[in-house]
């Protein structure tokens, strides 16, 4: 019995250890895209938001490295919002998996802004989102959706393309 339980505690704790590894490879990911997509000149200066819709272990992840780099010249702030109701303005809004259904909602909030909508649940990227990370053999990718982005006033450049798998 014994042996039971310390081998389920190893899985558990190896299941965690992938879980937030995970999250720490999409915060990567997002900081990168920064460098991938191209921002309204209007929208230039100032702090650069990385806002996240809900509860998620990403949140830790991005504030690792909004507090360890810069877009370009400007800061990165991570702002959490509980609600789609309380959304401000951002340049990118991550949507918890577990807020997915609110994405039309946050969208019609952040309608007239300039915002990358980035998701992490099968189906998104089809359902609106402009990237949607998935796991696909076993590791870490994501999909574009060109027509999402650039309808939020967003430009992409080729490399992220290539680097995509497009919806």
């Amino acid at each position: 019995m014994k042996k039971i339980s310390i081998s389920v505690l190893l899985l558990c704790l190896a299941l965690t250890a992938a879980y937030s590894q995970k999250e720490k490879f999409e915060a990567i990911y997002i900081y990168n895209f920064t460098k991938k997509i191209e921002w309204p000149k209007e929208v230039s200066s100032g702090d650069f938001v990385i806002g996240v819709l809900g509860k998620s272990d990403i949140i830790a992840e991005l504030e690792n490295v909004a507090s360890a780099k810069k877009v370009g010249t400007r800061t990165i702030v991570v702002k959490v919002f509980s609600d789609v109701s309380k959304i401000e303005n951002c340049q990118i809004l991550f949507i918890a998996s577990n807020e997915s259904d609110q994405l039309d909602k946050a969208k019609a909030v952040l309608a007239d802004k300039p915002t990358l909508f980035i998701t992490d649940k099968k189906g998104m990227a089809k359902s609106g989102s402009g990237i949607n990370f998935l796991e696909k053999d076993g590791k870490l990718k994501f999909e574009l959706n060109k027509d999402n982005i650039t309808k939020q006033g967003l430009k992409i450049s080729a490399d992220l393309e290539k680097l995509a798998i497009i919806v």
